[in-house]
């Protein structure tokens, strides 16, 4: 079955930096389009940030030119590198990929907590 593991979530300073790391298993990773979402308390999940299977990207206005995304195929693991985190960014973080006539998965997320 299809399985997302996330790592990586701490609390931080303002200013600071953190990488996530989510392992995927029981999909064959390379053919699947990989996202990172987010939810603060009282508010709705919104999307961080997404790789396509092909390496291309998309951030969210709140993140871009802060975040990273990136994937290693090898180790069937997705990242994001968040630098100049913001208390604003405080959220579970959740790895999600979507398959073909199975549904949406998601990791059980993240605690990202940054301090001011």
């Amino acid at each position: 079955q299809v399985q997302l593991v996330e790592s990586g979530g701490a609390l931080v300073q303002a200013g600071g930096s953190l990488r996530l790391s989510c392992a995927a298993s029981g999909i064959i990773f390379r053919g699947y389009n990989m996202d990172w979402y987010r939810q603060a308390p009282e508010k709705q999940r919104e999307l961080v940030a997404f790789t396509s299977s092909g390496g291309s990207t998309y951030y969210a206005d709140s993140v871009k030119g802060r975040f990273t995304i990136s994937r290693d195929n090898a180790k069937n693991t997705v990242y994001l590198q968040m630098n100049r985190l913001k208390p604003e960014d405080t959220a579970v973080y959740y790895c999600h990929v979507s398959v073909a006539r199975l549904g949406d998965y998601w990791g059980q997320g993240t605690q990202v907590t940054v301090s001011s």
